[in-house]
């Protein structure tokens, strides 16, 4: 019994030792680590925080200066005696914008580019048995040679995705490739029939002495299944990583088809040695091919799909940009939800879970560089500055070369306004960078150059616009007339809109719609917004020709100077607010537009207070024979283009006014309503006219007042009469301005702002 008992625990032991030798460990570094840094006020903070973490939380979100400075993130860290013959690699996926490690006083390197992973070895700097210091130092400071130079978003300070310790043999696949998975699956050939896969798979060898081991490469089906198998024996010299190639075939797969049918195989390359598997990793796998034609479109698998995108920045309200997996979750099921099918991921990399999540939902991912800005501020013609730009390019290609979501690299935005013989050169050298590390994907970039005729349009293999027509320029439907130029005079140009809309706030509403300021205007009505984006969408969808068009922006993002609408520091032109709890009536414009979900949705819902007794009544839907009832009584069924129902001078009752709107779908009923109150009350209608109008003149003059008045009162021939005229205007103006003064206190109070209903 005894005997039998030894050989069971014997078994046991040698299992989990084979199992541990086989199995890299992913250890997560996130929580207590001690933060010591500073802010625009140089006070000194020091904390334990968990990471992600961004110094820029709340001084960014309060539209001030915020601090671009140093911090400093430390932790000890206990490793066991058992890691001893292992290899040891520190990851961390992004940290803004340079960062210094240092691993028990060793210092280990810089990483110059907030937006990437990085990875440091750090076996031969450890103690096993013992507790680990480490030591990074981040700057957020600007730079002169590190991407990006400008761009209206926040650089938003610190360690603000995962750390990871990453455990392996002496002899595994190399982290170190650019922090990528060390293992690229290119695919060619792939059709309805068959799909070739040529895995290429970076191995390291820490020993002394040359290695002779077998690289396998397995695919799985998205149940499990084994659908094909292959390896290759390579040898790699001591102290040097070599590159095993693994060639095979699926016959019939599978494709990953978009939102349709978001299919993914997995792939699992494993090392072994003498016949044991000492490190193995998973990639995703989904098979597609795609073309993009000049006068057609794009096509998907061979099917012709209009790229209904969105851009998407990555910050949040109340962590800046430190978003945990539930923050990215959040903004996809919101993409998702309003009928997109693309995504751009604008201005920088984003976090590897995010592109996995694009992967399973069927996404169709433009991902690109953070060479954004103007020739002032976004471009430098150093040498050090190509060198982050190509640093950055090879980054972002090699860390998510296998998320079949991502089909196209980006490479500028918004640059070369003024003709640069050094700049062309460099977004030269850039495509071909791209090129020469993944020829199966199209670079493409965004232009603001209204010239089509332009050297850096014929770089990138497609080329689309930032045009916003309708918000700071021209008409909305104007859009249709500049592509359609640009389509006549140059047709082999493959042309994309990366950005348009326009500002809006869901607090800010008025009856007659007219064009507000939108350069730094506290006045944005949601209605505004809406019409621009009707404009444009309409151009765009009825353009063939434009391969895809990116709204500008899914969410409302963080912009520290920005003073508009009825936000500060923040960018308005979302479809949903910064905090994500708020969809403005553009969202149910696009989801009626582009969603199969039944959308019905009655429009200016949070214009409680109507202004006039006869207004139009604005509808979003994608039902049939959808009808208006106001106070119970029908309004008539309503027709409309591109799921928008108008109703024309609805008559509204003194007071409460319930509005309700029915459609049909199959068989079904569905249904919004809202409450609207019209009050014919002339005060309230003065109130309206002078904080629109009137406010911020009156404020003015009031002061001027003042200031005449008390120099009045001291000047010596006021006397008699006069001076008590005088007085009495005096204390009159006064107290009127501390009337409007303590108004605001209170209005404040209240989260409310005199002045941002001014137009003027």
């Amino acid at each position: 019994m005894k005997h039998t008992k030894l050989l069971t625990y014997t078994f046991l032991i040698c299992l989990f030792s084979f199992s541990a030798m086989a199995q890299r460990q992913i250890i997560p570094l996130n929580k207590e680590w001690h933060y010591t840094g500073s802010s625009i006020w140089e006070d000194v903070i020091e904390k334990t925080v968990d990471i992600p973490h961004s110094w820029n939380t709340e001084d960014a979100a309060q539209g001030y200066k915020y601090f671009r400075g140093e911090g400093r993130y430390e932790k000890d860290y206990f490793l066991p005696e058992s890691y001893a013959d292992k290899r040891l690699f520190l990851k961390f996926e992004g940290a803004q914008t340079v960062a210094d490690v240092t691993v028990n006083g060793k210092y280990l390197g810089q990483h110059r580019g907030g937006y990437s992973a990085f990875v440091f070895e750090i076996t031969d700097v450890v103690k096993f048995g013992s507790e680990n210091h480490i030591d990074v130092k981040v700057e957020n400071s600007p730079t002169g040679d590190v991407l990006p130079l400008g761009g209206d978003f926040n650089i938003y300070g610190g360690i603000y995705r995962p750390v990871k310790l990453i455990v392996t043999n002496k002899i595994c696949i190399t982290p170190l490739d650019f922090a990528s998975p060390g293992v690229y699956l290119k695919q060619k050939n792939v059709s309805t029939n068959k799909a070739d896969i040529d895995a290429k798979v970076k191995v390291s060898n820490a020993n002394k002495t040359a290695e002779k081991v077998d690289v396998d490469v397995t695919i799985f089906d998205a149940n499990g299944n084994e659908v094909q198998k292959n390896s290759s024996q390579i040898v790699i010299e001591g102290g040097q990583t070599s590159q095993a190639e693994v060639l095979m075939s699926i016959a019939k797969p599978h494709l990953w088809n978009g939102l349709n049918d978001p299919y993914l195989y997995s792939a699992s390359i494993s090392i072994k040695k003498d016949g044991a598997v000492i490190d193995e990793i998973t990639q995703p796998l989904g098979l597609r091919y795609y073309s993009t034609d000049s006068g057609k479109g794009f096509f998907l698998n061979g099917e012709y799909v209009k790229i209904k995108g969105v851009s998407r920045h990555n910050d949040f309200a109340g962590v800046a940009s430190a978003l945990s997996e539930k923050h990215h979750r959040t903004d996809m099921a919101l993409i998702k939800e309003m009928g997109a099918n693309g995504i751009r991921l604008a201005h920088y990399q984003h976090s590897d879970f995010f592109y996995s999540l694009a992967d399973t939902s069927g996404m169709i991912v433009w991902a690109e560089i953070p060479f954004v800005g103007s020739d002032v501020k976004g471009y430098s013609a150093s040498d050090s500055f190509a060198v982050n730009a190509k640093q950055q390019l090879r980054e972002l290609i090699r860390q998510n070369y296998n998320h079949p979501s991502i089909l196209f690299w980006g490479l500028y935005n918004e640059i070369g306004m003024k003709k640069d013989s050094l700049l062309v050169e460099l977004i030269d050298e850039l495509h071909s960078v791209a090129k020469s590390e993944d020829e199966t994907r199209e670079t493409t970039a965004a232009s603001f150059i209204t010239k089509s005729e332009n050297e850096l349009h014929k770089i990138p293999e497609m080329i689309a616009w930032n045009q916003y027509y309708g918000w700071y320029y021209s008409k909305a439907d104007d859009l249709g007339d500049f592509l359609d130029r640009i389509h006549s005079e140059q047709p082999e140009y493959k042309i994309g809109v990366s950005e348009y809309g326009a500002g809006g706030s869901p607090l800010q509403h008025e009856e007659k719609i007219r064009r507000p300021f939108p350069f730094f205007h506290p006045w944005h009505p949601e209605e505004f917004q809406a019409t621009v984006h009707e404009g444009n969408w309409k151009a765009i969808a009825e353009r063939p020709y434009v391969w895809g068009s990116f709204v500008w922006n899914m969410f409302d993002f963080g912009s520290h100077f920005r003073r508009e609408g009825d936000a500060i520091g923040m960018n308005d032109k979302g479809m949903v607010t910064y905090d994500r709890k708020t969809k403005k009536d553009v969202f149910y414009f696009y989801k009626a537009n582009w969603s199969e979900e039944p959308v019905i949705r009655i429009t200016n819902s949070g214009f409680k207070i109507r202004e006039q007794d006869k207004i139009d009544v604005k509808v979003y839907s994608n039902l049939d024979n959808v009808e208006l009832f106001v106070n119970g009584e029908s309004a008539g069924i309503q027709k409309g283009d591109y799921a928008t129902l108008v109703w024309k001078d609805i008559q509204l009752n003194k007071g409460n006014n319930q509005v309700k709107v029915v459609g049909q779908r199959n068989g079904e009923s569905y249904s919004h309503s809202v409450v609207w109150m019209y009050e014919k009350n002339t005060a309230i209608a003065f109130g309206i006219t002078f904080l629109r109008w009137l406010i911020k003149p009156f404020v003015v003059i009031l002061l001027v007042l003042i200031v005449v008045l008390i120099r009045l009162l001291f000047w010596k021939r006021t006397k008699g009469w006069k001076k008590a005229i005088a007085i009495i205007s005096f204390v009159l103006v006064t107290l009127i301005f501390l009337i409007i003064v303590l108004a605001q206190i209170f209005a404040s109070s209240r989260g409310m702002n005199l002045f941002e209903y001014s137009l003027i």
